[in-house]
């Protein structure tokens, strides 16, 4: 059963999903996109882009991500504050936890961000992928570059297709414009930290 840390209330999270769609919606707007252009850049139907945008749907992580990429921002936009300017440090308590978001969101996957804010020239994060996770379905490209690091367990990573298997200790950079994606097809919890420049997540 899911801890109340691990979820948001029904109430917040509609208000999450109507400001995740707002969002959406404005951006697309902005930059002259049709729903159809949207879709077509996104891989996502018409139909789920317009239930993302009315805060009907709870979008996957992955699509999320998809859909941030296809309008040119880091998906992290969609959750941030507007808090007071962060500090330069980031203690592990007050990391911003997509898991949060809600367990649909992430499957059983956790995504952490490790940097302050997305107003730097790179983000970092902190992702624990449990046993079967497996991002194939949604392949992520979009500009920039990654470098990964494995602190404990293993992974596949895909670019274009090509299996890299990395393990505790292994690192890996790779152009963000390959199609990538990640696989933990082993028996235990792959944790690692991502590095991209420009924030894209």
């Amino acid at each position: 059963m899911a801890s109340q840390d691990q979820n948001v209330s029904a109430d917040a999270m509609k208000t999450l999903l109507l400001s995740v769609g707002s969002q959406v919606k404005n951006l697309r707007k902005e930059r002259g996109l049709t729903l159809a252009a949207l879709s077509e850049t996104t891989g996502l139907s018409p139909a789920i882009v317009s239930q993302i945008e009315r805060g009907l749907a709870n979008p996957s992580f992955s699509t999320l991500v998809q859909i941030a990429h296809g309008l040119d921002i880091p998906v992290g936009r969609f959750f941030a504050t507007n808090e007071v300017p962060p500090s330069p440090v980031v203690r592990k308590h007050e990391r911003q936890n997509f898991t949060r978001v809600s367990r649909e969101a992430v499957g059983d996957a956790v995504y952490e961000q490790l940097t302050p804010d997305l107003n730097g020239a790179l983000e970092a994060h902190w992702v624990v992928s449990p046993p079967g996770h497996d991002t194939s379905a949604t392949p992520f490209r979009h500009i920039g570059e990654e470098l990964g690091i494995i602190l404990s367990g293993k992974q596949d990573v895909y670019l274009d297709g090509v299996r890299y298997t990395v393990e505790a200790g292994d690192s890996i950079r790779y152009s963000s414009e390959l199609p990538h994606w990640y696989v933990n097809a082993y028996d235990e919890d792959c944790v690692s930290i991502w590095v991209s420049t420009p924030p894209s997540w």
